[in-house]
């Protein structure tokens, strides 16, 4: 009797043993189905070459002044001293109220980086100033368009920051105590 309840007990630890492998057998072949599909899908795209960005080179900062009416990039050096490319708004659109826009900003960012890349520049820092003070602390709507023009130029966009003068107490305004007289 004994033998037979140790009989019984022996098959039934087979019996669980053969569930437990037939289980893992499905995620085995589960796994193994992937990496046989993906040996020919590499096989069926090739990859195009990319445009060729030296790994070494120039970098330069981009400053963009950007106002609600203008805005102005200037690419210069890492020390800031030396002026490799300048274009504004008002160099590219024919009317004053169109110098702030995002067209005009794309556009002058355009214009700038191809000086710069005609000099050497393969990337740029980039420091973004409203006008600041008393006047409008959040930098006007050609400063987003203009940092993206940047980028889709062909220059690494290297670290982005914000240089917009704050100050801790405030300048006096303009137009006196009774203010400007319209």
């Amino acid at each position: 009797m004994a033998d037979e309840t140790t009989q019984e007990k022996a098959d039934e630890k087979t019996a669980v043993e053969e569930k437990v492998v037939a289980e893992e057998k499905p995620s085995e072949k589960a796994a193994e189905a992937p990496a046989e599909q993906t040996a020919p899908r590499e096989e069926r795209h090739e990859r195009r070459p990319r445009e060729y960005i030296p790994k070494e080179g120039k970098w330069g900062i981009a400053h963009i002044f950007s106002s609600k009416n203008n805005t102005i990039v200037s690419i210069t050096d890492l020390s800031g001293a030396e002026t490799i490319a300048v274009a504004s708004g008002g160099m590219i659109v024919k009317s004053d109220r169109e110098e702030g826009s995002p067209y005009a900003a794309m556009q002058a960012s355009f214009k700038a980086s191809d000086k710069a890349k005609e000099r050497g520049i393969v990337g740029v820092h980039v420091r973004v100033r409203a006008p600041g003070g008393h006047r409008s602390k959040t930098p006007g709507s050609g400063a987003q368009a203009s940092i993206r023009a940047l980028a889709r130029s062909g220059l690494k966009i290297g670290k982005i920051e914000d240089v917009t003068p704050l100050p801790t107490d405030t300048t006096k305004r303009a137009g006196g105590k009774r203010g400007r007289r319209v």
